[in-house]
């Protein structure tokens, strides 16, 4: 077995009894991860390209870091297309030994310049009627604020011993800023378990909002005074949603392609094991991982990560393509349904 398909008690139920169907999902998720998602890249494209290919209701889209590039794609005229661009930009990229986060903020800003080449596809996102493209920045506040290496280290280590205590207290730390296209229905209650705000969309932010919802402390440099968001300093969106823990809409299906059976709500959450999303919250989910047998087949016995960027370029490069090739193995099994139906809890 190599795609697993976990759902959740409402959608399973759905599941069961009708079937799968691209009209039954209302909103499609993706997480931060980086380089984990060219193990979804064979998804992407069946999804954008053919799964959804024809729709004409609203499809909802969250995404932070990672998860908002991939899906910045699938709301441009040729979603297909605009992947595989993205993928190859993504792929290909090559640091200098030792490169400060300017050069590695100057380097990765060339993805969004291959990603979104002209003007034209920036209007074809904010103006997309179908695919609905919402994601998430982090709002920096107090000692997180710093521009300066050491005083962000030192502000991001008092966030994640306060945020080890409990999550809500990230609030303290981190504003949660919603970027949505206009139109958009997926916040259609207040988040309250952090400080959120929602943003619309424009020609103006998309890009800088974009590039934000991916700038990883300490890695890269973060993003100033985003048009529409008022003045700031604004971070990866996974810091508040790594994975997502919202209360996601009744009215249909979520879909949600992920390199995990887990969910792990924000990036200090991640080396948590017992910081999970609450069940409720996931009863309508329906999420697509590969196989732990699967993984162990790829370079490595691993999905890609940020720590590849140790190895020579050489010799990532030809293990993430090797992963991009047979990520399509797992849109095959869930074209063709070759996958066992099982409970996510």
């Amino acid at each position: 077995m190599r795609l697993r398909v976990l759902a959740g008690p409402t959608a399973l139920a759905h599941i069961q009894q009708h079937g799968l169907t691209a009209s039954d999902i209302h909103t499609l998720v993706g997480a931060s991860g980086g380089p984990k998602w060219f193990s979804l890249f064979g998804l992407d494209q069946y999804l954008a390209g053919e799964f959804f290919k024809g729709r004409q209701q609203p499809l909802q889209l969250l995404g932070s870091s990672a998860g908002a590039w991939r899906f910045a794609c699938y709301a441009q005229q040729d979603p297909v297309a605009a992947s595989q661009r993205f993928c190859d930009a993504y792929s290909t990229l090559c640091y200098p030994a030792n490169a400060s986060s300017k050069q590695i903020t100057t380097i990765s800003m060339t993805v969004i310049e291959r990603v979104f080449p002209d003007a034209n596809t920036i209007q074809q996102v904010i103006s997309n009627p179908v695919f609905k493209l919402n994601f998430t920045v982090a709002r920096a506040r107090t000692l997180t604020r710093s521009r300066h290496k050491l005083g962000q280290l030192a502000g991001l280590s008092l966030t994640a011993a306060a945020n080890l205590a409990n999550r809500r207290h990230l609030r303290f730390f981190f504003e949660r800023c919603v970027f949505h296209a206009p139109g958009s229905q997926l916040v259609q209650t207040p988040l309250t378990d952090l400080p959120s705000r929602l943003i619309e969309l424009t020609e103006h932010n998309l890009l800088p909002a974009l590039q934000a919802s991916g700038s990883i402390p300490l890695v890269l440099d973060a993003v100033q005074n985003i048009p529409g968001a008022g003045k700031g300093v604004f971070y990866d969106g996974g810091v508040t949603d790594y994975h997502f823990d919202w209360p996601f809409s009744q009215q249909g299906l979520v879909l949600y392609p992920h390199f995990y059976p887990h969910i792990a709500p924000g990036w200090f959450d991640k080396s948590l094991p017992w910081r999970r999303t609450f069940s409720a919250n996931y009863h309508n989910v329906v999420l697509l991982c590969p196989s732990q047998s699967w993984i162990a087949s790829l370079p490595g016995g691993k999905i890609p990560d940020r720590k590849d960027f140790r190895q020579p370029d050489a010799t990532r490069i030809r293990h993430w393509q090797e992963v991009i090739g047979r990520s399509f193995e797992l849109a095959e099994d869930f074209k063709t349904g070759n996958y066992q139906l099982e409970p996510l809890y």
